[in-house]
């Protein structure tokens, strides 16, 4: 059985909390709730009812909205209420009843070239995972169903999988021209049918791995959270959207070195290299000064 975990995440909306989940909570559906009689299909949302300050509930993906009414301030109630749901979610009562979940799902996918020629990026209509995943062969892809059937292809080389996108890098056997729409349409139909892009073991063994990751960040130096904030809020939804992926590995403060992790349509890009010098280094140094001698990719 699925074991939840809820991370309570602030909107721009004041009155509006989102209680995210380490677990898809729907296949392929956005639900939104303004009373106890809409949400007859959904016993969470029911139970949620029962709160007399909820005004609003909204399940989408991988996370429940909650709209509240002035009569209480989310600090006072909001540990109380990811409680509640955390019970709910791991008792393995249904959040939503969902109709027909064997009907294909209305899905598109599209693709987008990217700055690395060897590698294309595969755009969903939806949201395909809840993290990032990293596959360089077909031993490491065990345990994605999507990432699996896509190395049956002799020509593919590595997979990415981040929210909504695959990244696909291929070998150079085969061009461009004469593999985007099949890999296109394999993607598509994968997605359309509900089949699971990453299996239950994984998504447990990046829960599992996550509060290592907090600890290990919270005992780093300043410099090494700066340029992790840096590198979080600057960079990478700049790669996101060329279909790769950056992860900060290290600091060395007597070489004021920045190690680096390039994933994705990033990791062995011709450009990664300009990237680096000329983009991300040049940024770090003109935010931090003389802390920063060097960017460095450490998977080359």
């Amino acid at each position: 059985m699925k074991e939840y975990t809820i991370t309570v995440v602030s909107t721009n909306n004041p009155n509006i909390l989102k209680f995210e989940t380490n677990h898809l909570l729907t296949s392929h559906t956005n639900f939104e709730y303004k009373n106890i009689d809409e949400a007859k299909n959904s016993p969470l949302a029911q139970q949620l009812f029962y709160l007399p300050f909820i005004k609003t509930v909204y399940i989408s993906g991988n996370f429940i909205g909650l709209e509240r009414y002035d009569i209480v301030a989310w600090d006072d109630v909001k540990d109380e209420v990811a409680q509640q749901l955390v019970e709910y979610l791991n008792s393995g009562e249904p959040v939503v009843i969902e109709e027909n979940t064997d009907k294909p799902v209305a899905v598109t996918v599209y693709a987008e070239v990217t700055p690395n020629p060897t590698t294309m990026k595969f755009v969903a209509s939806r949201k395909i995972v809840a993290t990032a995943f990293e596959f360089k062969n077909i031993d490491e892809a065990k345990d994605s169903p999507l990432a699996l059937e896509l190395f049956q292809l002799p020509f593919v080389k590595q997979v990415f999988i981040d929210e909504n996108y695959v990244s696909v890098s291929k070998y150079d056997v085969a061009e461009w021209e004469d593999i985007t729409m099949p890999l296109r349409e394999l993607i598509r139909e994968f997605i359309a049918a509900g089949k699971q892009v990453v299996s239950d073991s994984i998504e447990q063994q990046t829960k599992v791995a996550a509060p290592v990751e907090v600890e290990k960040a919270v005992s780093l130096d300043d410099t090494s959270k700066q340029i992790i904030d840096i590198l979080e809020e600057y960079v990478k939804p700049a790669v996101a959207s060329d279909g790769g992926n950056i992860l900060f590995q290290s600091y060395e403060e007597d070489t004021k070195t920045v190690n680096v992790i390039l994933q994705g349509a990033c990791s062995g890009c011709p450009s990664s290299t300009f990237t680096l010098k000329n983009g991300i280094e040049t940024m770090l140094k003109n935010m931090m000064g003389d802390k920063i001698n060097e960017v460095v990719a450490v998977n080359g």
